[in-house]
This record gives C-alpha cells, sequence and structure tokens, in this order.
C-alpha cells in the first residue's frame, strides 16, 4: 500500500506543478499569505486562491470518514505503543483518544458527546488536528474527506450542504455556508501513555473500523522526519524553524502565536503570553509531549492568575482564590466549581503549515 500510495502522490505533484499557472486564481492574492475571513455568500465564489486548489487524488469520500466508532478500553488497544500521538478530548466525565495510527488513514472522525457533536479533523500532511462542533446553523452534519488540498491542508465538507472548509484557516471557503466560522473544540495532542496517565479511565478508537487498512504502517514513507518532503506547493515558506517541527499554534483573527514543543523541559512549565489583546498561560511537557492553552478568564468573566500544580494528572492549574483546573480548563475543585477558563483557538502542527495561512507568525521565545 505504501508503495502504491507514495507512486502516486509523486505523480500527483507533477501534475499540479504543471497546471499550477493554467488556472485562473478566485479569492485572495496569493501572495499576501492571508485568507479573507470576510463572510460571503456566494456559493460558487472561493475564499482562497482556486488555482492552489489541487485534487488529492483519491476522490470525495475516498479517504473514507469514520462516525461513531467502535470504542476500546486501555487493556484491548494493544495495537498502541505507549509514544504514539493521540488527539484526546474530554467532557462531563467522558474521556476519548483519537490515535493518529488510525486518523492518518481517515482524516475525519465524527463522534458524540453528551453534550457536544464533534468532528475530530487530522491532515496528516500538516500535521493539524482539531475538533470541530457538528452543530451549523441549518442544523447537525457530519464531516467528510473532499479529496482537496488547499497548501497541502485537508478540505473537509459537511454532508448537511456540501460546504467545503479549510482546516488550518478555520473557514468556510466554497459552498452555501461560504465565510461561516467552524466552532472550535480544542483537543489535546500528546502520547497515548501521557493520554492514560491523565485519563486512566478514557476510551480509544478501535483498530477495527471496517476498513481494510495497515494500522501499523504510516502511509507516506519518511514523510514525517523529512523536512523536504512537502508533496503538494504551498504558497509562502517560512525557515525560520525545521519544517516538521511540531509547534502550539494559537490562532487569533489576523496571527498566529507559535510555541516549539522544544521550548519545554522534562517537568511542566509555564509561560505567559497574550495575542491580540488576550491574556494567556501556556502550559507544556516535552518529556510527556503535550501543550496546551487557557485565556486567563474564566467564562464567568473573573480574571485569574494561574500557577502550575507539580505532576501530570486530573489537575495542572490552580489559582490564588483555591481553584483547581485539568487539563481542558475546568474547574475541578474550589469556589469556582463547574466554570471554565476561556479557550482560543490552538493546535499543534507542522512549522510549515502556518505561513501559508497568516501573514503574521510569531514565534515565542521566553
Amino acid at each position: 500500500m505504501k508503495e502504491i500510495v507514495m507512486g502516486f502522490y509523486g505523480i500527483m505533484v507533477i501534475l499540479v506543478l504543471s497546471f499550477t499557472n493554467c488556472t485562473s486564481s478566485i479569492g485572495d492574492d496569493p501572495a499576501s499569505g492571508s485568507v479573507n475571513r470576510s463572510p460571503v455568500n456566494n456559493s460558487l465564489n472561493w475564499l482562497i486562491p482556486k488555482n492552489e486548489v489541487f485534487d488529492g487524488g483519491p476522490g470525495k469520500d475516498g479517504i473514507p470518514a469514520l462516525t461513531n466508532p467502535n470504542l476500546i478500553p486501555i487493556s484491548q488497544a494493544t495495537y498502541l505503543s505507549p509514544d504514539d500521538l493521540v488527539l484526546g478530548f474530554f467532557e462531563e466525565g467522558v474521556a476519548r483518544a483519537y490515535p493518529h495510527r488510525i486518523l492518518d488513514w481517515h482524516e475525519i472522525i465524527n463522534d458524540d458527546f453528551p453534550s457536544t457533536s464533534v468532528a475530530v479533523i487530522y491532515c496528516p500532511l500538516t500535521g493539524t488536528g482539531i475538533g470541530w462542533d457538528r452543530n451549523l446553523q441549518d442544523g447537525n452534519t457530519t464531516f467528510g474527506v473532499s479529496g482537496l488540498l488547499y497548501n497541502t491542508n485537508v478540505i473537509p465538507y459537511d454532508r448537511l450542504t456540501g460546504t467545503n472548509w479549510s482546516q488550518i484557516a478555520l473557514l468556510a471557503v466554497n459552498g452555501d455556508l461560504e465565510g461561516t466560522i467552524p466552532n472550535v473544540v480544542n483537543l489535546i495532542e500528546t502520547t497515548w501513555k501521557t493520554w492514560q496517565e491523565m485519563y486512566p479511565n478514557t476510551l480509544v478508537v478501535s483498530n477495527n473500523t471496517g476498513h481494510n487498512r495497515n494500522y501499523s504502517k504510516f502511509p507516506y514513507g519518511d514523510y514525517k522526519t523529512n523536512n523536504n518532503s512537502i508533496f503538494f506547493p504551498i504558497s509562502k515558506k517560512d525557515e525560520r524553524l525545521p519544517a516538521k517541527e511540531r509547534v502550539l499554534a494559537i490562532i487569533g483573527e489576523n496571527k498566529v502565536n507559535a510555541y516549539s514543543i522544544e521550548l519545554f523541559g522534562n517537568a511542566n512549565q509555564l509561560f505567559e503570553d497574550d495575542l491580540e489583546g488576550k491574556d494567556m498561560v501556556i502550559i507544556g511537557n516535552k518529556t510527556k509531549n503535550f501543550i496546551v492553552a487557557f485565556q486567563k478568564k474564566l467564562r464567568d468573566g473573573t480574571m485569574v492568575e494561574l500557577s502550575l500544580i507539580e505532576g501530570l494528572g486530573p489537575e495542572i492549574l490552580q489559582d490564588a482564590n483555591g481553584n483547581k483546573y485539568d487539563a481542558f480548563g475546568n474547574v475541578v475543585s474550589g469556589p469556582k466549581l463547574g466554570q471554565r477558563l476561556l479557550s482560543i483557538p490552538q493546535m499543534m502542527g507542522y512549522w510549515f503549515a502556518w505561513a501559508p495561512f497568516y501573514e503574521t507568525v510569531d514565534i515565542f521565545e521566553p
């Protein structure tokens, strides 16, 4: 399978490079490195340069998204190794893990939690994973893989309206919902070992998906480690960091703040920063392989000063008023029990992925 996929993508890169200058551009100026986020209600238009939208090859739903997948306890997840990366989500006592091993082959998993319908959207070519609320203005939907790519990043489509969305731009870019910004459900990307330590009662997606895939193999060869391996053209490069270095990108209206996993040490560290007027804390641990960020503000409007709790358990932060917080910003004990820190859109991804989408990408330096 790997040989077929890699050979196919080699051919596709040649083809798309040949046609790059032969199609018209609809949307932003490709040289600007930014995306027009102004709402436009015109299903025939694209809010991204149309000549930079490439057919990845498998076609619509050729990469099959999963919906309400089989979930198994830790004891049955023998196909996973401790260092395997997963995307995790926790809500109202329910913890679930979505392994890269599965997402590498399916890219989208539609799942339901007590209060949230989530689409876990992952792109193995940009290494970016995030959750979107599946409740749209016209009703509940599921997301599928369109087969299209923009700046080598997945373009999901929603099955309710057929609208195409850009994952990294966080924007509906073509179709009836064009100009809509998705409601983000932040996930935590970390190792399977760390996720188990944080949430020992977690369930995880089974490798019994109903599809014939070799989940023990990465479908794109040495792509993860080869900085020169980018299958499709990107409109802008930024060589301040190695192309495949993993960073947490916190996404504002007009810019991104990037935090390399290499910033953090062998114990939890906390940094303070701001993005477009929002005061934030960023917590990370290189050994445990996770970074997460929150605003320093509760949903009820209370501003808080936050400090670390030693170790990596169900509680990672505390404030001066006796409140303790979990890794999703929930107050799990203290006078503000039931409150939650305001989140801000964020996802881990390869360094090279951000410059094509955002005009300004600032690298955090302590």
